[in-house]
């Protein structure tokens, strides 16, 4: 199970390191030596087996010791790794970032502040903002209309309930696209803390805002390395418009 687990999620992490194309040498070098740590690991099993775990105490302390050094292993790798796709906590951190200090941060800089425990955790600073939820939990047909008209030619709905955000994603939308919403969500956080005027005001203004600030944002973004083309949020629960005859 952990070798197909590692096989199918090993391809984005080397993609994560090539430079120029060179993702073919990263690939056969990687192999080389994960094949070369699997026959050690073999070799010490079947050392252990004859020895230590020969007992079922050593068997029951041995096992979750390497399981441990296993997993803490894994995070470590995941750490290391500077993966430039979107999901839902690097954009809201990118957020985050940009609206207290101005600056985009790189993937580099987030890999360490990723929560790989709690990826789903809400971010204040970024609007709070929750996506993927099914449809007909977060908008009515009526709210889509209005939406609608709030951010024409958008391919994202955004409306707010309470403290928090809730974004739907058309099935198009890429990493820019959820961009866009998170900014509109950040700034009307911001205003409403600020006392800026009833929920429907805000919003419009905070799509202003985002309209004027985004040029410059977007291309801080992909100069910093991040791929906008793609947006990983996970679940797919998106919507899709009928189109008009």
């Amino acid at each position: 199970m952990a070798v197909v687990a590692a096989r199918a999620t090993r391809l984005p992490i080397y993609s994560s390191f090539a430079k120029e194309g060179n993702l073919s040498d990263l690939f056969a070098k990687g192999e080389a030596i994960s094949t070369l740590f699997n026959v050690m690991g073999i070799g010490a099993g079947i050392g252990l087996s004859s020895t230590v775990c020969s007992t079922t105490q050593g068997k029951l302390i041995i096992g979750p010791l390497l399981s441990a050094v296993h997993i803490w292993g894994v995070v470590q790798e995941m750490r290391a790794t500077p993966i430039n796709t979107l999901n839902p906590q690097r954009t809201a951190m990118v957020v985050a970032d940009f609206i207290k200090s101005g600056k985009v941060s790189s993937p580099a800089e987030l890999r360490y502040r990723e929560d790989l425990l709690f990826p789903n955790r809400l971010i204040e600073e970024a609007g709070s903002v929750k996506v993927g939820q099914p449809f007909r939990r977060v908008l009515s047909p009526r709210l889509v209309e209005e939406l609608r008209s709030t951010f024409p030619n958008e391919k994202f709905l955004l409306t707010q309930k309470s403290d928090k955000a809730y974004m739907v994603l058309e099935q198009s939308a890429t990493g820019e696209d959820a961009l866009r919403g998170w900014l509109v969500a950040a700034f009307a956080s911001e205003m409403e803390r600020s006392g800026a005027g009833p929920r429907d005001t805000v919003l419009n203004d905070a799509y202003q805002k985002m309209e004027s600030v985004f040029p410059m944002f977007v291309s801080e973004v992909k100069s910093r390395g991040w791929y906008t083309g793609q947006f990983l949020d996970g679940n797919h629960s998106r919507i899709a418009y009928a189109k008009s005859e």
